[in-house]
């Protein structure tokens, strides 16, 4: 610590000019209208085709609520489901209050350190010493405009973070709508096929009564109905558990979960994306692989104002204006000292070495998560654009040649077995393997619907699918009916 005396009159005019300094230097950021929302918004809507708000206001959260009320007016849809999550759910409303706090945390970083004012005040003897001091860190005053454009960059990458969050929900609830979907078809499929199965049953049972059935047959027909209801027990647990995974992906509660789901699955599209440059456009357009290159932007200046910061860890500048007044022999003295004072810390045992191997590393490991996450993009779109062809491949097959010989095989048995060509076992034989058919069917017609969302947010960032427990359901109905 050192002192060096100053003029009186010129010492106030240098500490303006350093707050004038200051405030140059800071160039200080402003919090935006919408918190940081207008990229957000852009870009969902160029995605998704959707709006998105950050709810702030009382007058804001009544006119989200009247429009997810009047979308849920009307038959629930893939499209209606996905902008009722994103204006509902509170999760994504979290995600925005995030990005908020990286905009408080930027426009801070923008703001040039607040000086200290300090004032100390001692009388003793008939003396009196009043001392203030005004202490400015210098070291954070000059390194300012390097902080203030790392916390832009981690400004704007929180915004592809926020973007992202947005697009995992749209993907998340058009999963969750198309299992709901996907389930409640499955009941009403199975709805029918119990009432064909108890007429058949209550037929063979009066068949029985007059000698034209045996016990076998009878036994048979009772056999199939309790199976089938059985299964559409299952199905049933199973819509509702999908349904209740749809209803939290939209944020609903009381009242509003009585949503109006339709009986079956939409259209599938009939035509697939090209496969060429899959990759580049994963690469260029995932939101997640952006912010990960933001932030190791930002990783990159903080290495490099560590570095140039390493032999200086603390630098204070202190303003002195002081008061003395004394007694002697009955004479009052007054004295106005003025003058500065600057105190240095400087890191001697290791130089600032521990500080810039910690950011060199953290540096480094930064590139090799980039990279990583690079490769597991590319790796992810790949796998998405194979699933997606291999769906398409599958339900098409289904639509095109088993559904339609499935109901030929069902026309000729009933034909055969009302010309007593075949009996009631082959008859009941034929009608479960055509309802395990028809399960499997609406099963794949779901899992191209989802692998169609699953390849969307491999080339533009939102997430893969999670398991399901209602997939492994439905494939397994099929294998149970095939026991008996």
């Amino acid at each position: 610590m050192s002192r060096f005396p100053s003029h009186p009159i010129a010492r106030p005019k240098r500490l303006a000019m350093l707050a004038s300094l200051a405030f140059t230097l800071a160039g200080c950021a402003s919090f935006t209208p919408d918190g940081g929302m207008a990229p957000v918004k852009g870009r969902v809507a160029a995605e998704l085709g959707k709006d998105t708000v950050k709810i702030t206001s009382p007058a804001e959260a009544a006119q989200a609520k009247a429009r997810v009320g009047t979308l849920l007016a009307r038959p629930l849809t893939a499209d209606s489901a996905v902008q009722i999550a994103l204006l509902n759910n509170r999760g994504l409303q979290a995600e925005y209050n995030t990005l908020g706090i990286s905009e408080a945390a930027y426009v801070a970083a923008s703001l040039p350190p607040s000086p200290t004012f300090q004032l100390e005040r001692v009388v003793a003897s008939g003396e009196l010493d009043i001392e203030r001091r005004l202490v400015a860190n210098l070291l954070a005053l000059l390194t300012l405009p390097a902080r203030r454009d790392i916390a832009r960059t981690q400004f704007e990458a929180a915004r592809y973070r926020a973007i992202e969050a947005t697009f995992r929900l749209a993907a998340d609830t058009r999963r969750a709508y198309y299992r709901a979907v996907a389930a409640r078809q499955t009941v009403g499929l199975l709805q029918k096929a119990r009432l064909s199965a108890e007429a058949a049953g209550d037929l063979s049972r009066k068949l029985g009564e007059t000698g034209a059935a045996t016990k076998l047959d009878q036994a048979r027909s009772a056999s199939f109905y309790a199976e089938v209801s059985n299964r559409l027990a299952e199905a049933r647990l199973q819509a509702g558990t999908e349904r209740e995974a749809l209803i939290r992906q939209l944020g609903l509660w009381g009242n509003e979960t009585d949503t109006n789901l339709p009986s079956t699955l939409p259209n599938t599209p009939g035509k697939l994306p090209p496969s060429t440059e899959i990759e580049a456009q994963a690469v260029r357009k995932r939101v997640d692989l952006i912010a990960a290159r933001l932030d190791l932007d930002a990783m990159a200046a903080e290495l490099g104002l560590t570095q140039a910061s390493r032999y200086v860890s603390l630098l204070d500048l202190t303003g002195l204006a002081n008061y003395a007044r004394a007694s002697e022999d009955g004479v009052k003295k007054r004295d106005y000292p003025r003058g500065f004072e600057l105190e240095v810390q400087i890191p001697l045992f290791d130089l600032g070495e521990t500080g810039v191997r910690r950011a060199r590393e953290t540096y480094m490991q930064a590139v090799n998560r980039l990279v990583e996450k690079a490769v597991t993009v590319r790796s992810e779109a790949r796998a998405a654009y194979l699933t997606y062809r291999g769906r398409h491949d599958i339900w098409r097959q289904y639509r095109a040649r088993i559904l339609p010989l499935r109901k030929t095989i069902n026309e000729q048995a009933v034909l055969e077995y009302s010309g007593m060509l075949i009996d009631v076992f082959d008859l009941l034989t034929t009608t479960r393997e055509s309802l395990d058919v028809s399960v499997a069917a609406i099963g794949a017609q779901r899992d191209f619907l989802i692998a169609g969302v699953d390849f969307q947010a491999a080339l533009i960032g939102g997430g893969s699918a999670s398991s399901s427990g209602g997939e492994t359901a439905v494939a397994a109905a099929p294998a149970a009916g095939a026991a008996h």
